[in-house]
């Protein structure tokens, strides 16, 4: 009698604990949180996180998660917005590598470490784009082609964003040089590339594909680890000996000071966001996939990476960082 009592006695203190841990994880002193998307609403960012956004919710979190879109300054006027936020655990920001090349050619002066890592979530893999004149069947030509003429070849990007960074990690894996010519963004980069007035430039599956698969543009490579279904006759980059494997790696990050438990309430809601299979389609077929980081990993990520591209900026002459 008295162990079943004892048992019951535990199983009771173990649903208060359990009780008690979600009323702490939910004590939160609002009732819609904001996730500050510092690009415009329509962008593939912010069509990225409204997905992530809508599942998030589906699940019948409190506080339930508001996309607000502050664009502008390539992602610098939100997130000046985004750090000065009261770190209560109402205010995230979705963040990118864009917050690294701002600090690194000194458009803001602070970086990914002026906030708590919360997660990664998505990663969409740059495709170089080239004019359908182009002699290069892939990079490997590409390559060859600067070997010989370096310097010469007009390459599409917005300079100092990840646009520019994927040519620059580009340049580093393959000891070339190109000549990078700046544009505003993707609608811009490809308008150029249809028209001939640059040899190649970034692009993205959702705003190229159909350009591709029609043959007026082509595409020379995909910094992916394996090729996409919607583009099959795309090579990776690793297939080709670059060992370039990389892209636009988004996720959420916290004002500095947000309390851990509310970290980590953040970060196990948007892990099952990341498991739902109708979430996992919609991003593939705009060429993003899953790529889930909880705080931990996620500070490691931005610790590589920054380290990393660093040292890039340091070798072509661009770094105005601290």
């Amino acid at each position: 009698m008295w162990k079943w009592t004892k048992i019951a006695a535990l199983g009771t203190l173990a649903l208060m604990m359990a009780g008690a841990g979600q009323a702490r994880a939910a004590d939160f002193p609002c009732r819609t949180a904001k996730l500050i998307v510092p690009w415009a609403a329509g962008g593939g960012t912010g069509v990225i996180f409204r997905l992530v956004i809508e599942t998030v919710n589906k699940t019948g979190i409190k506080p339930q998660l508001q996309m607000v879109s502050i664009s502008g300054q390539g992602g610098n006027k939100g997130a000046k917005v985004a750090r000065k936020a009261k770190s209560d655990g109402c205010t995230l920001f979705a963040i990118h590598q864009s917050a690294l090349s701002s600090y690194l050619t000194g458009r803001v002066n602070f970086t990914w470490d002026a906030f708590e890592s919360i997660a990664m979530l998505t990663r969409t893999s740059p495709i170089i784009g080239a004019n359908k004149n182009v002699p290069y069947k892939d990079a490997r030509d590409l390559i060859k082609a600067a070997k010989a003429k370096p310097g010469a070849i007009l390459t599409g990007g917005t300079l100092g964003s990840t646009s520019h960074f994927w040519f620059l990690l580009l340049e580093d894996a393959a000891n070339i040089k190109l000549k990078h010519i700046s544009y505003d963004g993707t609608r811009q980069r490809m308008t150029a590339l249809l028209a001939n007035n640059i040899a190649i430039g970034e692009i993205n599956l959702a705003a190229a594909v159909k350009y591709i698969q029609s043959g007026e543009l082509k595409a020379l490579g995909i910094y992916a680890e394996k090729r996409h279904p919607s583009i099959p006759n795309v090579p990776t980059m690793r297939e080709m000996g670059i060992d370039l494997v990389n892209g636009t790696d988004r996720g959420v990050s916290a004002p500095k000071g947000t309390p851990k438990a509310k970290i980590q309430f953040w970060a196990k809601a948007f892990e099952k966001a990341a498991k739902d299979p109708k979430l996992v389609a919609a991003l593939e077929r705009k060429g993003t996939t899953i790529k889930f980081r909880g705080p931990d990993a996620s500070t490691e990520y931005w610790k590589r990476t920054f380290t990393k591209w660093k040292g890039i900026a340091k070798k072509v002459g661009m770094y105005k960082g601290k």
